[in-house]
């Protein structure tokens, strides 16, 4: 029985590299983002390659729109057995400059929107006895300057993963965190210029630090998703894995 996985966040990025691995291992995957025209070409590459995949639209802090894309998920592809919870956003500021707007908005995409679709899948997981729920966290969730709203995500991020293990353990589903270091997506190159650096220079920068020597690929990300969301991971729950090229301070 082919399983099936949504992505949230899965237009570009780790999102986007995530549901063409699991499309690789051999799942239906449903590519889900705010516009699901971003999804076409990531939807278009894993159909051309043998697989099956969705696009939709969604914004996964709105309830209504996650018990839309679920319902439709469930009909169209099949029952959803894995999660990952990757959409996120950025609003970075130093707390004297830092909105309302900024914080509320950053913790509704990760936080509420983990909970949102976390809600909404459960009640398939645990009717099957079996699921995989992966939560995009960060190192950023242990303290980063400007980053007050996304920190806070981050490590309730990981709060969450280990509480859905607890509860969810029973019936079969697991539960675990991926908090990667920098990743060279469209996200971080922002970041870059508005540092007022060219994208080149701010991961050359960024790699210095790492224990690898280098600066991570959005493939490194989808890798531990894919264990983790794989029969083999079925005794691995409640865990928080860093992937950043070294230790975790």
């Amino acid at each position: 029985m082919t399983r099936t996985a949504i992505v949230t966040g899965a237009a570009r990025g780790i999102g986007a590299a995530v549901a063409a691995r699991l499309a690789d291992d051999g799942l239906d995957v449903a590519l889900i983002d705010l516009d699901s025209d971003g999804c076409a070409a990531g939807v278009r590459r894993i159909n051309d390659a043998g697989g099956r995949a969705l696009a939709i639209g969604a914004d996964v802090s709105r309830a209504d729109d996650v018990a839309g894309a679920v319902t439709r998920v469930a009909e169209e592809l099949g029952p959803p057995t894995v999660l990952v919870n990757n959409a996120g956003i950025i609003r970075d500021n130093l707390l004297f400059k830092m909105s309302e707007d900024d914080w509320d908005s950053v913790l509704g995409v990760h936080l509420r929107g983990a909970f949102l679709m976390s809600r909404a899948v459960q009640e398939h997981m645990t009717r099957l006895r079996s699921g995989r729920i992966i939560n995009l966290s960060s190192t950023s969730a242990l303290g980063n300057r400007g980053q007050a709203n996304y920190s806070a995500a981050k490590a309730g991020m990981q709060g969450f993963t280990k509480t859905l293990a607890i509860e969810l353990g029973k019936f079969g589903v697991t539960v675990n965190a991926i908090a990667p270091g920098l990743i060279a997506t469209d996200m971080t190159a922002g970041t870059a210029r508005r540092l007022g650096m060219s994208v080149e220079d701010f991961y050359a920068a960024a790699a210095e630090q790492t224990a690898v020597g280098r600066v991570g690929r959005p493939e490194d990300i989808a890798h531990v998703a894919s264990f983790l969301a794989s029969e083999g991971a079925s005794f691995v729950s409640g865990q928080v894995i860093y992937v950043s090229g070294g230790p975790a301070d």
